[in-house]
């Protein structure tokens, strides 16, 4: 039998008496890629209960959305907890003292491609190796969480965070890039529940449709047949929903098939342009030379919600009895905050 080249007392003897440690910054002293992964993970609240985000339903009712800032101290907190099934004595936790600090400032940088390993856009070390290019402290992470039917109905939609005002109706793709802010994080909890962390405090945050579907605009009237919206060039509504001339019949084919006449509402959105044109102010509306022009009309653009903070920062001072609509929700926070 071959002896053991030390001793379980000596073993012992050693582990007492030589406190050696490795460096926080020397490459063996580094997180396993598994661990760093799975710990930046946890810093979004990946794998984190709903319950422990939410503790009251009430806090996030049916077609509701909260804005939130991440506590980084309670993040941290997440991790000192993963990591405490290693912490089993007084040396292990000397270790963890001397080195948590570089795990925090590692732990900065892989948060920010843990967006891009959830969408199997590269593998870890090809991640890692882009977030370390850009050595910048942790900032302040804000989020949102919405609760909504539109959430289920479109499960592709998009979030986009920028730092500054944008033009209501421009193109994403024309936005500078110094405005949008990092997407951190965009994730359905459950059918009706989306989750989205942004790096940063955003001044403009949208909620919009995906781009990548073709709604019609269609309608149903409520009197009876069918109608679109007047939209002008740029596929914006030319007139308020309240006014009566924001619509316009669509002409169906004889049969009862409910097949749109295209060549007559070409024509009835002909007709309705040069109406318009005689009032002041009025847009023009697509022009029917062909085919692009006669979608803009018949399409609806994707929807998109706005949510502003013009300060950009939390004025603080808030009346819970007026941002609580329930008495005993109210309450309870209440007795939260003394």
């Amino acid at each position: 039998m071959r002896a053991a080249w030390i001793t379980g007392a000596d073993a012992l003897r050693a582990r007492m008496v030589n406190p050696v440690q490795l460096a926080a910054p020397s490459p063996e002293a580094e997180m396993p890629p598994y661990m760093e992964s799975f710990l930046a993970h946890l810093r979004l609240l990946i794998g984190v209960p709903f319950d422990y985000l939410v503790a009251d339903s009430r806090l996030l009712p049916d077609e509701s959305i909260r804005f939130f800032y991440l506590d980084r101290s309670w993040c941290d907190r997440l991790v000192d907890g993963a990591l405490s099934v290693g912490k089993i004595g007084t040396r292990e936790q000397a270790h963890h003292q001397a080195h948590a600090p570089h795990v925090q400032q590692q732990l900065d940088l892989t948060e920010r491609v843990v967006r891009i390993l959830q969408r199997g856009l590269q593998d870890f070390p090809s991640a890692k190796q882009t977030g370390d290019q850009n050595p910048q402290a942790g900032q302040i992470v804000t989020g949102l969480l919405l609760r909504s039917a539109a959430v289920s109905g479109w499960p592709q939609r998009d979030v986009r965070a920028f730092s500054g005002d944008v033009p209501a109706g421009i193109d994403p793709s024309q936005v500078s890039d110094a405005l949008i802010m990092p997407l951190l994080r965009l994730e359905r909890l459950s059918p009706s529940v989306l989750v989205a962390l942004f790096q940063g405090i955003p001044k403009l945050v949208w909620c919009e449709e995906p781009h990548h579907g073709v709604q019609f605009a269609v309608q149903e009237n409520p009197s009876g047949g069918f109608i679109i919206p007047v939209r002008d060039a740029s596929g914006k509504a030319v007139l308020p929903s309240n006014s009566s001339n924001n619509q316009l019949p669509v002409p169906l084919r004889t049969g009862g098939r409910r097949v749109v006449a295209v060549a007559q509402l070409r024509k009835d959105i002909i007709k309705k342009d040069q109406d318009l044109s005689t009032q002041p102010g009025m847009p023009h509306l697509p022009a029917q030379t062909g085919a692009a022009g006669y979608a803009i009309s018949v399409l609806n653009p994707p929807w998109r919600q706005r949510f502003q903070n013009a300060a950009g920062t939390f004025s603080g001072g808030i009346n819970i009895t007026s941002a609580v609509e329930r008495p005993e929700l109210s309450v309870a926070i209440k007795s939260l905050l003394t």
